[in-house]
């Protein structure tokens, strides 16, 4: 007899993901099929994100064959939008959701809808070991990504989250920043790890610089300017990625700062995959502070299937 089980599903602009947690809360499958994006480029358009979605997905399926025979779904959740703001749409999550109607219309269980930002905090909460102490109370999450640097103020929902967006970028985002530099530079995109890996090279002490932090925003433009003209100037990449990751990481040390000071004592959860860099979490870390864990830092299906579990 299969055990019960809940599927999660996510179509981000990068990574097709789909995820089984169990009735008691254990993640136990965690499968991902990143997005092709060709050399020298920096990202795709959503055209193409729907397309490669739609090849990955029978693929994905496939791969999860031995999950299907020894789990029973009960539900099926996915993510449908970007955010939980009205309004808030990507393409790209269509093929997710077309995957997971047909799914439940086929098993003839519940399908819910979650964003894909509460899946990223979600997969924090449950990756950090913080799930039982926040769950139902509200808490400050930082979801920064290659799309995405914000500072949201979470208020339980029900099963899920309301987010109030209460600072950010004013620009581009961090991940943005990441990866113009790092593609600049050469590497593959995303260039997240690639740039984490240059900078750990580095033996000196980067320049010291942050991003303008006011009334809890911040500005980036200026990062990827200054890395470029560094680059023009002959500056070595391990030093140009050490004083990107750090410029990043002062920074949202003082949007952090800027949250402490509003919401004194709120317990700060931190998510996206920008946040898998051992660098910024290392600039971070203090009582208070919650970090998903590197494997669920980066786009997945495992807050989704964990959304799915609590909504049912």
């Amino acid at each position: 007899m299969r055990e019960p089980c809940f599927v999660g599903i996510d179509t981000s602009n990068y990574t097709t993901s789909l995820a089984f947690c169990t009735k008691g809360g254990e993640t136990v499958a965690n499968l991902k099929l990143p997005l092709a994006v060709k050399a020298g480029e920096r990202g795709l358009r959503q055209s193409d994100a729907v397309f490669l979605h739609t090849k990955n997905l029978p693929t994905l399926f496939e791969s999860a064959r031995p999950f299907f025979e020894k789990y029973e779904p009960l539900a099926i959740g996915v993510s449908s939008t970007p955010r939980t703001q009205e309004g808030s749409y990507m393409p790209c999550f269509l093929a997710g959701v077309a995957t997971a109607g047909a799914l439940a219309a086929s098993h003839g269980i519940p399908c819910y809808e979650f964003s894909h930002q509460n899946g990223h905090i979600m997969a924090a909460l449950v990756s950090s070991g913080a799930c039982e102490e926040l769950i139902g109370r509200d808490f400050a999450a930082f979801h920064v990504s290659g799309g995405t640097t914000e500072v949201l103020l979470v208020h339980p929902n029900g099963n899920d989250f309301s987010c109030e967006i209460i600072g950010g970028t004013l620009d581009i985002s961090a991940g943005q920043a990441i990866d113009r530099v790092g593609v600049s530079l050469g590497l593959s995109f995303p260039c997240g790890a690639a740039l984490e890996k240059l900078a750990l090279s580095y033996g000196g002490k980067p320049f010291a610089k942050k991003g303008s932090v006011k009334d809890g925003y911040c500005n980036l433009s200026g990062l990827e300017n200054m890395a470029l003209d560094m680059q023009k100037k002959g500056t070595s990449g391990e030093e140009i990625a050490a004083f990107v990751l750090t410029f990043i990481g002062r920074t949202l040390v003082a949007l952090t700062e800027s949250v402490r000071e509003r919401y004194p004592g709120i317990p700060l959860v931190y998510s996206g995959g920008v946040m898998s860099c051992s660098i910024l979490k290392r600039m971070l870390a203090g009582d208070g502070c919650y970090f998903a864990e590197p494997a669920l830092s980066a786009d997945n299906a495992v807050g989704i299937a964990h959304l799915t579990r609590l909504a049912y």
